[in-house]
Parts: C-alpha cells; structure tokens; sequence
C-alpha cells in the first residue's frame, strides 16, 4: 500500500527534494495551456487545485493570472512533485504541492482547512516525462524493465499484470482499455511466452505483440504496441475506474460559479468526463416516460461549450502529442 501522508508533511518533504536539484528537469508540455487557464476565469483570492500537477506548467500559468490566488498541486508521481515545487517555489505560500491521487480531492482539501474550490483542472494521461524517462516503462520505443506505475510506491506493476494476470483476464485489459482487436491472440501469445520465462521488458512486450498482429494488420494505425501499452498503463494505474467518482467529487467541491477543466487524451476517457457532465447538468434521472419529475434530482452544472476544445494546428505541429487532447469545461450552478 503506498504511504498516507498529510499533505502538510508531504510538502515539506519535497520541497526538500527539489532545492537539493533532483527531478527538476521533469519535461512536460502543457496542452491546451492558454484555454484551459482562460476557461477556469481565474478570480482574485480565489483557490484553485491542479490535481495532475506534473512538472506544474498548468498551476504556472494559474499563480500568474493575479498575485492572491491560491492554488494546491496534485500528484501521485514523487518526481513530479519534486520538479513542480522547485518551479514554483517563487510563489511562496500560495502553492501547496501534496502527494496523493486527485480521487482524494474531498480528503485533501479537508486536511487543508479549504471548504470549497473557485476552480479545478485534470489533465489526463500520462506525462511526457513519465513518456521519455525509459527506467518508467511506460514507452514503447525504449526497452526498460516492465513498471508504468505513476506512483512509484505503489504495488501493482506491468510486470504483475502481464505476467501475472490470466490469458482471459489480459485479453479483457487489452479489450476493454486498448480497444484492441487482437486483445485474445496477444494474450495467447504472452501466455505461450510466459510459460517458458516471464516477461520482463518493454522490449519483450514488443516483440510478442508484434509477433501476433498479422503483418497486413501492422500496417494501419500507428505502433502496432501502442493500444496494448495504453491498456496495460491504465490497467497499473487504476485511471478509468476512479474517474467519474473523481469528477463528480471535484464538481461537489466547487463553490457555485467555480469550473472544472478536464482535458482527455483518448476516446475512452473522453466518453466518462462527457457522460459526467452530461448527467450533472440534467438532472433528473427519472424514465422518459415519466409525466413529470419524481426524483428531485437537479443540474449541478451547466457546460461552458457544447463541444470539446481541440487543439489548434499550430499546437499539433509544435507538440504533435496534443493532437488527441480534448478539454471539456463545466461550471458549478
């Protein structure tokens, strides 16, 4: 189980970290920066959460809007919270890095003493530099002990599901979190190898996956590994299953007018944040066929814009990794 820490102490240990020049040189471009700062509408003495901190460009550009905001940094990721404490150290107290998985929000601005937010923002996904930094695992174009875990304490690795998880259970993860087309015969192909010596590398992975998607097949769609490493990421790193309850918990958070910011990376988390907000700004969940409303159920929120914002041309060809970001924004009624 990975260590619980009161985000107090957890600040100061990596503020510790970072001045001593570790893991300052965490690398991350933030997407879709200037209209996600512009849609939190970033308010004087407001109090603002970042819950995926990574090396802090987001939470940068927040603390620069006005010099009152508040604004606590969020992050599983030790390395990250190193490199964004040190970045933003200069704005003194009104920075509070902890710790933790955003899922937490409720609990952690309670330990705080904060009642309630002015604005949230999640930036989904994994980080460039959890891409870029091989020994992670996340990468499949870099060999590299088999890990992907974003909180390095934690217990759960790649090497665990891949080798550990049955053949049934492993097409069920390239399935359901890869939408992977091939998810059975990859598994069968992994469990072939497995039964002789386990898999330990990304490269290995690889190798097998390439070995069991048909040539023809491998043509189309980019890295033929790609699908199967998201899967297996998402699978660590428990992502999809915490996201709603997390969504609706920082919607909860919000003071009246506040805004949630989500920015999505592919199609799976995208159809969560948009059937969340969805059912928050209806309402009632009461049948079609009801006459009239029975539960008493109203909107939380209204949607900022009826359609995600995408990333402009310029931005794709500068960070050709934003090319699937999305960013949904809600507002707190």
């Amino acid at each position: 189980m990975v260590e619980k820490k009161a985000p107090g102490a957890v600040y100061t240990e990596v503020r510790a970290v970072a001045e001593t020049g570790e893991n300052v040189n965490f690398k991350h471009i933030s997407v879709l920066f200037g209209e996600s700062i512009k849609a939190l509408n970033v308010k004087e003495n407001g109090i603002y959460a970042d819950g995926t901190l990574g090396g802090g460009g987001h939470s940068e550009g927040i603390l620069s809007q006005n010099g009152t905001c508040r604004l606590i940094g969020i992050d599983r990721d030790g390395a990250a919270i190193a490199a964004a404490s040190s970045r933003l150290a200069r704005f003194g107290g009104r920075f509070t890095a902890v710790k933790s998985n955003f899922r937490e929000i409720k609990s952690i601005l309670r330990e705080l003493g904060v009642s309630a937010l002015d604005g949230a923002i999640l930036d989904l996904g994994v980080s460039s530099y959890q891409l870029d930094t091989a020994e992670r695992g996340f990468s499949y174009m870099k060999d590299a002990p088999l890990d992907m875990r974003m909180d390095t304490e934690a217990e759960l690795t790649a090497y665990d599901v891949i080798n550990g998880y049955s053949k049934e259970e492993l097409a069920g993860v390239f399935f359901e979190y890869g939408e992977e087309k091939w998810s059975k015969r990859i598994a069968e192909f992994i469990d072939e190898r497995r039964k002789t010596a386990p898999v330990k590398t990304t490269g290995e992975l690889v190798d097998i996956i390439k070995a069991a998607i048909p040539k023809k097949a491998r043509l189309d769609g980019g890295h033929p590994a790609k699908r199967v490493f998201q899967a297996v990421r998402i699978e660590v790193n428990g992502e999809l299953k915490i996201l709603e309850r997390a969504v609706r918990d920082f919607v909860d958070c919000l003071k009246p007018g506040g805004r949630l910011a989500v920015i999505t990376f592919h199609s799976l988390e995208d159809r969560i944040v948009k059937k969340t907000f969805a059912e928050l700004e209806k309402g009632c969940t009461c049948p079609k066929e009801f006459p009239v409303c029975v539960c008493g159920k109203k909107p939380v929120i209204k949607l900022v814009s009826r359609k995600p914002i995408l990333p402009t041309e310029e931005e794709e060809d500068k960070n050709p990794r934003s090319k699937s970001a999305k960013l949904r924004i809600a507002e707190k009624l």
